[in-house]
């Protein structure tokens, strides 16, 4: 096996890439429509037959697949605090590829009878060895409110035979704790079990395909293989083949915004008071109304673009709709710079110093990124904007400004023009070598980047 192919089955466009296993390199690569309405096979198998004349290989390689089509992983969190589980819970799920649609914490009276529709549900509630009865009780109320569909139990581990007894009718995975105790987050054990029960209920769940090889292709959520790109090209694989640091990308599609950063935790700031629920290295932002297609009116509004209210209703009303005129594209433009930087600004969020008992104490609202060397951009948007879309779009989002941001101060900057990161997120675990360098080659190429448009 000297080559592999990596697809990503996007809401979109189905994008397809054969990696070079021994230098890591990508050999051919193609784009089709995603063919929601038929069978996404379809769409692949257009692929395939542009790889394969590109490069031979391509007809008898192996393929790793990832999946956003047919709305992805819809997640609804029930926990018991709303500041302490039910906020652990919703940043585990976003970690994990997930669309949150709902969090519901018990004790303030939340209702389960809607949930929403999620795919799959992560419940939540209790520290180990704490209060027992609220992930019991929520057990039993998620049950009676007429829930049959995939749990991922997460909460306090010495009540699982009990919770288990409960959800004996239903399919569910035990995980570890996410809050093992106040101030700790611990996702990876319920991230795990997500990608589980993503491969096992949702994806033949929605069927998206006849064919039982769609199945056997796909590893995991789109924004979860790409988040494991991501994390190695900031950690690299060991101390002889490293990474580049911290690092944030921000991907930009038809109906969400998503930002992953990898910022490794000052140990100093780890520990502020302020912080119920601690902060992680690895960290994913969705924004659900901040998008170039179904969500171009959300998105218009939200950056005060109110002129330009008019375009974006069509956008949302043809969604596979293409820029043809100079105009076209600098509308996409306008609408990509907007939400760009809301959605960096809603991952970043601002510092502040205030007094307390303890003293001079720094709040913060989300993730410190104003150290950050390297920032990625993905998205159609990007991928095939005009000469100078990074001066013109992505940088405008970064820098030192009023109000405490902390947003990126003077990163790199490159765009993903190859689908390198959901390729490497594809390989990290098979070929991780092949990954590595992967991503390597796409960190150099910030250096190419950084000032174009300027």
């Amino acid at each position: 096996m000297s080559a592999v192919i990596c697809v990503d089955f996007g809401s979109t466009f189905t994008k397809a890439a054969l990696v070079d296993l021994d230098d890591g390199t990508i050999t051919a690569g193609a784009s089709h429509p995603t063919t929601i309405e038929t069978d996404v096979l379809e769409g692949y198998d257009a692929c395939l037959a542009i790889l394969v004349e590109q490069d031979p290989r391509a007809a008898q390689a192996p393929v790793l697949a990832c999946s956003s089509a047919g709305g992805g992983l819809r997640i609804a969190v029930v926990g018991n605090e709303e500041l302490v589980t039910a906020e652990a819970g919703r940043r585990v799920a976003l970690s994990s590829g997930g669309t949150v649609v709902a969090v519901r914490a018990l004790s303030q009276g939340d209702d389960l009878d809607d949930l929403a529709e999620p795919d799959v549900v992560l419940l939540t509630g209790g520290t180990d060895g704490g209060n027992g009865e609220v992930l019991v009780d929520a057990a039993q109320r998620l049950v009676a409110s007429g829930w049959r569909g995939p749990v991922v139990v997460a909460g306090n581990v010495e009540v699982h035979e009990q919770v288990v007894d409960v959800l004996a009718d239903l399919p569910y995975v035990l995980a570890d704790n996410v809050v093992p105790r106040i101030g700790v987050l611990a996702p990876e054990s319920a991230r795990a079990a997500i990608r589980e029960m993503f491969l096992a209920h949702v994806i033949g769940g929605k069927h998206l395909s006849a064919r039982t090889d769609f199945t056997a292709m796909v590893r995991g959520a789109t924004p979860d293989v790409v988040l494991t790109g991501v994390e190695m090209l900031a950690r690299g694989l060991d101390e002889s083949r490293p990474g580049v640091g911290d690092v944030v990308v921000v991907d930009i599609g038809g109906a969400t915004t998503d930002v992953h950063s990898v910022v490794e935790v000052d140990p100093e700031d780890s520990g502020l008071a302020r912080e119920v629920v601690a902060t992680t290295a690895l960290t994913r932002t969705v924004e659900g109304d901040l998008g170039m297609r179904w969500s171009a009116v959300t998105t218009v509004a939200a950056a005060g673009l109110s002129h330009l209210a008019d375009l974006a209703e069509a956008r949302r009303a043809d969604p596979g709709g293409l820029p043809t005129t100079q105009t076209d594209r600098d509308v996409d433009e306008a609408i990509a710079r907007g939400a760009i930087e809301i959605a960096l600004q809603r991952h970043a969020g601002r510092s502040k110093v205030v007094l307390s008992s303890e003293g001079r104490v720094v709040e913060r609202t989300g993730k410190d990124l104003r150290e950050v060397a390297l920032l990625v951009g993905s998205g159609g948007a990007l991928r095939n904007g005009a000469e100078g879309v990074v001066g013109r779009v992505l940088l405008p989002a970064t820098g030192v400004r009023e109000g405490g941001w902390q947003l990126p101060r003077a990163p790199r900057v490159v765009i993903d023009h190859d689908y390198v990161l959901a390729a490497a997120g594809l390989l990290a675990s098979d070929h991780p070598e092949a990954a590595h360098l992967l991503v390597q080659r796409l960190a150099v190429g910030a250096d190419q980047n950084t000032t174009v448009g300027e």
